[in-house]
């Protein structure tokens, strides 16, 4: 079963992944991956990190010749900003008479607690008396070891012709309950949208790119930050039955919304149409059946492809909102973990909205679960044997 691990620090000499699970003889280049390492990289209001760092992922095992062969799959991300960390991320021990080693260490030494980070929590939990050693691994730079994982989930599922894509739908309250496309998209109408949506730096319907990159701008001023959404799609040809209806740990729709929430900053994820079924009668928000030439069809989508903790072969809905980052030039107030002196937050270098770069991160959860699903109703050690499975025939 697809299963996969990471390591690293946001400062320190990279990150490392290894993916467990993944068929043999699957194509795999590095390319693949770093198309997504790059989308998670652009747009508007990143902060100057992005302009440091260009990730290219290297395989150290699990892939030979342009295919996977059925061993973990081990990849290396470098951090390009360490060279400027290599003292104080340094894995060796300081020499105690070296005052200028120790002056470079205390200065990159955190006391100050930063709200709505992990800072404080994970010092009390690990004992520590310098935040740094919570905040290099908490940092969203974590987040590019998902996205090279969810890569490789995401070109197993194009082998069944499964697709996850994101697009962002509302930054600070900007397009918040529009709709930017039709009720039961077609195939085609979801690949034009996400086409378009990869043409702008915000990942948006172009309808709505003006209004939400003036919203970005006006923040940027300000020195404050925006959270928003993103909605996902899993479309094409989902199978009916990823999921189980007989245990609470195996319902899809709990998977997909705990493999979301995992996402930094992400506080809330709806499937379908979420919340409005709240507000609505039974008779409104259910997707009803109907005869089309044969085959079983639906009149809507409410659902968001999901019912009874399993797929129903419609696309597959989610909606993650994101929180405004909590780093701010304009600092907030705090105090400090030692001393309990009051100060101004420590400001380490953020964004003013990184939604767009949080839908990528989502997309590589989404996609990760299915694969996972995928495997478990199909069974199979090579993508040969899958296909099989799924009846398409050899390879």
């Amino acid at each position: 079963m697809l299963r996969f691990l990471t390591a690293g620090e946001s400062h320190g000499p990279g990150l490392t992944i290894i993916v467990e699970g993944i068929p043999a003889d699957l194509p795999l280049l590095a390319e693949d991956i770093d198309r997504d390492l790059a989308r998670r990289q652009v747009g508007f209001g990143r902060g100057g990190r992005m302009s440091i760092e260009t990730d290219r992922v290297t395989f150290r095992g699990g892939v030979r010749l342009g295919r996977t062969i059925g061993s973990p799959i081990a990849m290396t991300l470098e951090n390009r900003d360490f060279k400027n960390w290599e003292v104080p991320m340094s894995v060796s021990p300081v020499d105690p008479g070296d005052e200028a080693v120790r002056a470079q260490l205390e200065a990159k030494r955190i006391t100050r607690l930063r709200p709505g980070h992990a800072d404080y929590p994970g010092a009390v939990k690990y004992g520590l008396a310098d935040v740094r050693n919570i905040l290099e691994r908490s940092s969203a730079r974590e987040t590019a070891s998902r996205v090279a994982a969810g890569a490789i989930a995401k070109q197993l599922l194009r082998q069944f012709n499964m697709h996850v894509h994101s697009h962002v739908v509302e930054i600070g309250g900007v397009g918040a309950g529009e709709s930017v496309r039709s009720a039961l998209p077609t195939f085609e109408e979801w690949k034009d949208l996400f086409e378009r949506v990869e043409q702008n730096d915000l990942r948006c319907h172009p309808d709505l790119y003006d209004r939400l990159r003036s919203r970005v701008v006006e923040a940027a001023k300000g020195g404050y930050t925006l959270g928003g959404a993103v909605e996902l799609a899993a479309y094409g040809e989902i199978p009916v039955g990823l999921g189980s209806h007989v245990h609470y740990d195996r319902r899809i729709d709990g998977l997909l919304a705990g493999a979301a929430m995992s996402v930094h900053t992400v506080k809330a994820v709806e499937v379908g149409i979420g919340t409005a079924a709240a507000r609505e009668t039974g008779a409104d928000v259910q997707d009803e059946f109907i005869n089309a030439h044969g085959e079983i069809a639906r009149t809507s989508n409410h659902a968001g492809g999901i019912e009874g903790g399993m797929t129903n072969g419609q696309p597959v809905l989610l909606r993650a909102y994101l929180k405004p980052l909590p780093t701010m030039r304009k600092a907030l107030q705090s105090i400090d973990l030692i001393t309990r002196e009051p100060f101004e937050a420590h400001y380490e270098r953020s964004d003013t909205c990184a939604v767009p770069a949080g839908g990528v991160v989502c997309e590589a959860m989404t996609a990760i679960v299915l694969a996972q699903e995928l495997q478990r109703k199909l069974g199979g050690d090579s993508l040969r044997e899958m296909l099989r499975h799924a009846g398409r025939g050899q390879v």
